[in-house]
């Protein structure tokens, strides 16, 4: 009986972390990377628009296109969140080389929030710094656009947060502690 428990933990492990790791292919697609030449020049974006921690923008008519910004809120971003309406967070895919994870998730009010974000200490991938210059490309998979001419809010934030595999694998340690313990206490009141 033991045995068949342990197996029956280890499977519902198993398929907690490739939860935590899934990265599917859907559409449509949006990508956080430098702007020119893919790095984050401090020198001049001549089509670069300057922003603060809250901006906003309009996708462009196509439903795809690359749009260019320089961060001039005066602090580093080790996150960043667009809020969008008109697309369902089950159908976008994000990436980006300057965050460590992407994450979507429909809000209450019925808009989604994408969101890019770094560990505390991952040195390869440095958010956006001030003064950086990032593109914002919206890109189509398998035929799939974003509406054209929806507005974009975004919000670019200095502080931490931490990855989604980081927060799964804390609540599988919890609750191997509160199963560890009631074993204990089982074993103790027999």
């Amino acid at each position: 009986m033991k045995i068949s428990r342990l197996c029956a933990f280890f499977l519902l492990l198993i398929v907690s972390s490739a939860l935590a790791f899934a990265d599917g292919i859907k559409d449509p697609k949006v990508i956080i990377k430098g702007a020119g030449g893919g790095n984050l020049a401090q020198g001049k974006c001549e089509q670069c628009i300057g922003v603060g921690f809250n901006f906003s923008f309009t996708i462009p008519e196509s439903g795809s296109g690359n749009l260019f910004f320089t961060n001039q809120s005066g602090k580093s971003w080790n996150s960043l969140a667009l809020f969008v309406t008109g697309v369902p967070a089950s159908s976008i895919s994000c990436h980006s080389q300057f965050f460590a994870s992407c994450v979507t998730k429909t809000l209450k009010d019925g808009s989604v929030e994408i969101l890019f974000s770094n560990g505390k200490t991952d040195n390869r991938d440095k958010g956006i710094p001030n003064g950086g210059n990032f593109q914002i490309s919206f890109g189509c998979v398998k035929g799939t656009c974003w509406p054209g001419g929806i507005t974009v809010t975004g919000h670019g934030s200095a502080g931490t947060l931490p990855e989604p595999a980081t927060l799964a694998l804390m609540t599988t340690g919890l609750g191997a502690i509160i199963a560890r313990r009631k074993v204990r206490k089982n074993r103790f009141n027999s």
